[in-house]
């Protein structure tokens, strides 16, 4: 199955919700066999409000895996965007499968989750080669960065049509700092606007801290995960992505 690869409608009255799903398979894969399935999360995020689903399938596979993948393909009418990393073994199997979008993320074994943006001004030739192959293949290419003018001026060179902002230092930080980092993110998306290249944001966003981020009206999605799979122990995931919906719509 391949999914279309058009941008999604994005206007002043809305900002894309995208749910990953990826700890739904860390959970499964921390005892084995089939359960809980990513692919039902998935479509329970879809049936809630979910605008598209995110899944990063990692060299060392620790939670999704390349069964999911194609279970999810074959699941959704909402798209999928697969992050990986910048190997050969991933830009096969993006190209065999066709996702929506493919977010080229830096990853390192060591880590427990990824760690910060994309080094896309440092690696530019490394990367071109992916992304124009991804781009050929009618799979929209993003760029996970951080919200630095550095970083959105590579991605510029490097045609990404898509840059997503790491939101971690904002959600780490508190009072004048979170400020701060509010305003870069904010600076960085009108940057990217204005050079033609839809930015969205994520990571270690929550109920307490999404609301200024989707206020930025230059972004047009945020891609969310870890906190709405763990919230979706106590209160249900039809529950965690509904208020998290609710909360990014009152923000505009």
């Amino acid at each position: 199955m391949t999914q279309k690869a058009t941008a999604l409608p994005a206007n002043a009255n809305t900002i894309r919700l995208g749910v990953n799903i990826d700890h739904v398979a860390t959970i499964r894969n921390a005892r084995g066999g089939d359960h809980p399935d990513p692919v039902k999360a998935a479509l329970i995020a879809e049936a809630n409000g979910a605008d598209g689903i995110t899944a990063h399938l990692r060299e060392d596979r620790r939670h999704i895996r390349d069964h999911d993948i194609e279970a999810l393909m074959d699941a959704l009418t909402i798209p999928l965007n697969l992050e990986m990393a910048a190997t050969d073994e991933m830009l096969d199997i993006a190209l065999r499968h066709k996702p929506h979008a493919a977010c080229i993320v830096p990853e390192k074994r060591e880590e427990r989750t990824t760690e910060g943006g994309l080094d896309a001004a440092g690696q530019h030739n490394h990367l071109q080669f992916y992304v124009e192959k991804l781009k050929r293949a009618n799979i929209r290419v993003s760029l996970f960065i951080e919200p630095d003018p550095k970083q959105v001026d590579a991605a510029i060179r490097l045609g990404a049509p898509v840059v997503e902002f790491h939101t971690g230092h904002y959600a780490h930080v508190t009072g004048e700092e979170r400020a701060t980092e509010l305003r870069r993110i904010a600076d960085a998306a009108a940057l990217a606007v204005k050079n033609g290249i839809e930015p969205h944001a994520g990571h270690g966003l929550t109920y307490d801290n999404v609301v200024p981020v989707a206020a930025i009206p230059q972004l047009a999605e945020l891609n969310i995960g870890h906190f709405l799979i763990g919230e979706a122990l106590f209160d249900g995931l039809e529950t965690s992505v509904r208020k998290m919906r609710n909360l990014m719509n009152e923000a505009l």
